[in-house]
């Protein structure tokens, strides 16, 4: 069978699985978030956490102490996964930073639950080990016996991914550390803007830094990193990457959702942007929840983003900002707003309708 095409038929069978799926109304994250079963179709009440200040490991500390028990219990004997974003391993504005790792490495000592972490990556280019190195990973790995590991090298599963250039499935091999039910993966986000989603936080880091470089199987046309399935993710345009993240969260999402805020992002992310001091930080069980909260500091229309509105349509979490619980101070104390990529008004073509020719 052809590694990046399917036929229609078993393509519609693993959608409604897929669909499936997504009408199933726990994940780990939602049980983690949840005091009580929610309606059917709804997502509970979700705690965020806030903290604002001008130590960025703190930042981190201090947000996830309000859910120490439920983490805690949540993590239980797993290991622990923390995925940083390193889309590139030379650009440290566009890198989480060792102090944010810092933070949560802290914290999970604090607990008792930092005997078994890795530090996981696979960057869209270059060597893992090469980027850790650069942005200091490997110190604060040292300082705290946490692992790293280089995910292009994990074991993988094929999902599959819609592409909008030819509406057939596309395989993507997904790293099976961010998979397994026995890892407890957490984002170590930071607030970006984006040049084809709006914005990139806790989904988006997981989703595409899963999709590994190595191997065999036909690369697809126009995809520029050698050998590596991201570009598979992408979806061929604007709406097949809204579309994709979606599908992709249910088996995909971060159970712990740390999304740095010090120093973000803006314009032409998620590399070429320019810095914006925000010196905040958001944290949440419910990962939908921190990256609605982290838009609504970032001035960022959560209407406006694809993929994370049709996970809240889809009740994957909490996407209604009158249902979340903020921990911390005022949010419009703190909001900034973000200037968008240029090809943002492009970008929203994902909420116009279809039309032939």
């Amino acid at each position: 069978m052809n590694h990046n095409t399917l036929d229609r038929r078993n393509f519609l069978k693993t959608s409604l699985l897929g669909g499936v799926a997504l009408a199933m109304p726990w994940s780990t994250s939602r049980v983690l978030a949840a005091t009580s079963a929610p309606a059917p179709g709804a997502a509970p009440a979700s705690r965020v956490a806030v903290t604002a200040g001008e130590d960025r490991a703190d930042l981190a500390f201090r947000a996830l102490k309000p859910f120490s028990e439920q983490i805690a219990a949540a993590i239980g004997n797993k290991r622990v996964i923390l995925k940083p974003n390193n889309v590139a391993i030379d650009r440290p504005l566009a890198a989480s930073d060792a102090k944010n790792l810092e933070g949560v490495l802290e914290f999970l000592k604090s607990i008792g639950k930092d005997s078994k972490v890795v530090i996981a990556e696979s960057p869209a280019g270059g060597s893992v080990l090469e980027g850790f190195a650069n942005y200091g990973y490997d110190k604060v790995a040292a300082k705290y016996g946490a692992k790293l590991m280089d995910l292009d090298k994990d074991d993988f599963e094929t999902l599959y991914c819609f592409d909008e250039k030819d509406f057939r499935p596309h395989a993507c091999r997904m790293a099976k550390s961010l998979l397994g039910a026995n890892n407890f993966v957490i984002s170590a986000a930071k607030f970006k803007t984006h040049d084809r989603v709006v914005a990139t936080l806790s989904l988006k880091n997981i989703v595409v830094g899963a999709a590994i470089k190595r191997g065999g199987g036909e690369r697809p046309e126009g995809g520029h990193w050698g050998n590596s399935d991201k570009p598979i993710t992408h979806g061929g345009g604007y709406r097949g990457i809204n579309y994709n993240l979606f599908t992709l969260a249910s088996r995909l999402h971060p159970h712990l959702a740390v999304i740095d805020g010090y120093e973000g992002m803006e314009g032409d992310g998620p590399t070429d942007g320019t810095p914006v001091n925000s010196r905040v930080c958001v944290v949440s069980p419910d990962w939908l929840a921190a990256d609605r909260v982290a838009l609504e500091l970032m001035g960022i229309d959560f209407a406006k983003v694809g993929y994370l509105s049709y996970c809240a349509q889809a009740g994957l979490g909490q996407g209604d900002l009158s249902k979340i619980e903020i921990v911390g101070p005022a949010l419009k104390d703190y909001i900034k707003p973000y200037k968008m990529a240029r090809s943002f008004d492009q970008q929203l073509i994902w909420m116009k309708p279809v039309t032939n020719g």
